[in-house]
């Protein structure tokens, strides 16, 4: 008898033990950050990103920065204007010129807002 309250009580001890660190831990959060979205950028002008990678990154909604959302949201949109799909396994770049000279100037921009806020800080 005593043997089975010694196994139940170690036993409760570790389910409460891991319900209690599950209650306790936050939900994992993805936070995009602009040397990720610069370092996306220059990775589809040199044509080297994979359009599963650029979907993943530019599909998440940003919620902890305004600008970087709109800066998302172009992207997305340069590529449903100029991208086309299944380029990138056919040997093309992801996106059209017109595109990339979108993509160059918006990277750019955000290269210079993200210097700015540095210096500000």
């Amino acid at each position: 008898m005593t043997l089975f309250l010694l196994v139940l009580t170690v036993c409760l001890v570790i389910f409460g033990g891991m319900i209690a660190l599950m209650m306790l831990s936050g939900t994992p959060r993805y936070r995009t950050e602009p040397e990720q979205l610069m370092t996306l950028f220059d990775q589809a002008l040199a044509s080297r990103v994979s359009e599963t990678e650029w979907n993943t990154i530019i599909g998440y909604p940003i919620r902890h920065d305004d600008y970087l959302e709109g800066i998302r949201r172009r992207a997305q949109r340069l590529m449903d204007e100029h991208g086309r799909h299944g380029r990138m396994a056919r040997g093309k770049p992801l996106l059209d010129d017109e595109g990339r000279e979108e993509l160059a100037a918006l990277r750019d921009h955000l290269a210079a807002h993200t210097a700015l806020r540095r210096r500000q800080d």
